[in-house]
């Protein structure tokens, strides 16, 4: 081979070896803007899921937990007759209220402290005594909620209707449309409400129980009669209600329905 043809060969070597690791370089930059592309959808991709509100876009917003204060072990509360004229109906001791430095609950009354953190209740579920400074705003509930805000309800004269995670759907719904038949009500003018809330719980004695500040009532459908009885001679009474005329709107949370 000549110097000419040997040096025209080398030349060719030399473009196609530059050739070759040009479009290496451009197969990994390809690569390289390709997984920054997946890496971008998946990042955009999880922001929307968290901006999205959970459980098919429901509007509810659940009460906050109730801090970290110490924790609460409510003692024994005592019962006492049944004078509503209600058949079932559990009544507990409420003795001592309003209370005063001078004039405290009974030993095994219910209590009206104010505390910072969690309350082991002694009445499942429970139907007075410690509680959060902070009630929720009244309402349906699809989710269990904070007992220490729902306590505070009732001492507000609200109607709490427990029911059971596990109960048919259909029985759930007559539960909603029940809530939602009862008159909102305005006893201080400070916010009309229902004063009812509706929420699961799991763990109770049976497949419904409404309650009320000292009374109780265990049912095993929401047809009963005795659930409008209960509602109708517990919910905002002057005479039951620890503290009447307080609000049961302007708290914490979003219910489902109000």
């Amino acid at each position: 081979m000549g110097k000419a043809s040997k040096a025209k060969t080398d030349r060719r070597s030399r473009v196609e070896k530059v050739r070759a690791e040009q479009r290496r370089a451009d197969l990994r930059r390809t690569l390289i803007m390709v997984g920054a592309s997946v890496v971008a959808v998946g990042v955009i991709a999880g922001i929307v899921v968290a901006v999205l509100p959970s459980g098919g876009g429901s509007k509810e917003v659940m009460p906050p937990g109730v801090g970290s204060g110490a924790a609460v072990q409510q003692g024994t509360i005592g019962t006492v007759t049944n004078t509503s004229g209600i058949s079932g109906v559990v009544a507990y001791d409420t003795t001592g209220w309003p209370q005063s430095s001078h004039n405290g609950p009974a030993a095994q009354a219910l209590s009206h402290d104010h505390v910072t953190g969690p309350v082991t209740y002694s009445v499942t579920p429970p139907v007075g005594g410690q509680h959060n400074a902070e009630w929720m705003n009244c309402g349906i509930y699809d989710k269990p909620v904070p007992t220490e805000r729902a306590v505070h309800n009732l001492e507000h004269g609200a109607v709490w209707i427990t029911y059971s995670p596990s109960l048919p759907q259909s029985q759930v719904s007559t539960l909603r449309a029940f809530v939602e038949r009862q008159t909102t009500l305005n006893p201080a003018g400070q916010g009309a409400s229902r004063y009812m809330d509706l929420t699961p719980f799991p763990g109770l004695p049976s497949p419904i129980v409404v309650s009320s500040w000292g009374f109780q009532l265990r049912l095993s459908s929401p047809s009963d009669p005795r659930l409008q009885q209960f509602v109708n001679k517990f919910r905002v009474s002057q005479t039951y209600s620890p503290e009447y005329g307080s609000p049961c709107t302007g708290g914490l949370g979003t219910p489902l329905q109000t």
